[in-house]
């Protein structure tokens, strides 16, 4: 079908839904009309967030030995991947991290572990990780700890954490093609409990693992629908060892496609260009930022990803400017 890019323009940012024939139509585009998909992208990017691009720092907290079977993932119990494996990292590790993206002049510090679901004790334990690391840095706190309950994300808010990541990862139809040992409806259930605690919602999934156009357009419209306030956009790295890792990586243009839907949909929501951008989207990286806001620097969880230095040379070049942190790290009180 023929899309008329000003009125889809106008009507995402009125919040109106696009229809499901031009939510496919845009990732069944000629590659030739890609750049003028991301020129209606930017212009409803920059209603909310302009040319700003918050930059996010992942620091993988526990690594491998994960019991959940996972086929996209390097640390699941069905991966044989090469990986380094450790446990929870220690107070001093993970505030040396946070140190780490402070000087890196990233906006967010995400901390991430292998597993199920947190035991109460590691919550405890970023609790006083996030306050410490609140007393001495200007940063934006994420934490992706697995399943949580409603108390336990209550309690990491109270603590200075401001965004729990819990990826919806497809669509609910795909869904058990790509994991068994927990459900969709699962993801669904942490994503609620983490809104009623009163913390941001950081939810999204990733594109290449078989899906079909329909199941990605899914996956967008229950961001949408579920109201994400965070949304990371991942682009499958097949990882050897995986039972994924026969798969091909999406083209440049497709990467792009995927992300000017996202941004239709969710006008008003961070979209993050995150795993797997560097080798799916490649040279054509800093177009991804005409649609997405946000993205990863410094690596992902088991593979490497764009340094800073060229990360924000990217975000130069383009004439864009990095997401400053929009508050003032806590003081630490005074002793008597």
């Amino acid at each position: 079908m023929s899309l008329n890019w000003p009125d889809l323009v106008r009507r995402s940012l009125a919040g109106e839904v696009l229809s499901r024939e031009e939510g496919l139509a845009i990732l069944h585009l000629p590659d030739e009309d890609v750049l003028t998909a991301l020129q209606a992208a930017f212009e409803v990017r920059k209603v909310t967030f302009g040319k700003r691009v918050k930059v996010c720092i992942l620091q993988n907290a526990r690594s491998g030995m994960c019991p959940e079977d996972c086929n996209y993932c390097s640390q699941s119990s069905v991966s044989d991947a090469t990986i380094d494996k450790y446990g929870l990292m220690s107070k001093e590790q993970l505030v040396d991290g946070a140190k780490r993206a402070h000087e890196a002049g990233a906006t967010r510090y995400c901390m991430v572990t292998s597993g199920r679901g947190p035991e109460d004790e590691e919550i405890a334990h970023f609790c006083d990780v996030t306050r410490e690391i609140r007393s001495k840095y200007s940063l934006e706190i994420c934490v992706c700890l697995g399943i949580l309950s409603q108390e336990q994300a209550r309690r990491l808010k109270d603590s200075g954490v401001g965004w729990i990541n819990h990826n919806l990862n497809t669509s609910k139809r795909y869904y058990d093609q790509m994991c068994t040992t927990h459900s969709y409806e699962d993801r669904v259930r942490t994503v609620e409990n983490v809104r009623k605690a009163g913390l941001q919602t950081c939810s999204g999934g990733i594109v290449g693992m078989g899906e079909t156009d329909e199941d990605i357009l899914d996956l967008a419209l229950a961001c949408r629908e579920m109201k994400m306030d965070s949304i990371p956009v991942n682009f499958l790295h097949p990882i050897k060892g995986t039972p994924m890792e026969a798969f091909k990586f999406f083209t440049p243009m497709r990467c792009l496609k995927v992300l000017v839907l996202f941004r239709l949909l969710n006008p008003t929501s961070e979209i993050r260009a995150a795993g797997g951008r560097e080798v799916n989207l490649r040279s054509l990286q800093a177009l991804g930022l005409y649609a997405a806001n946000s993205l990863f620097i410094e690596g992902y969880l088991t593979t490497p990803g764009q340094d800073a230095q060229d990360a924000y040379r990217m975000i130069e070049d383009l004439g864009f400017e990095v997401e400053p942190v929009p508050f003032a790290a806590p003081q630490p009180a005074e002793r008597a």
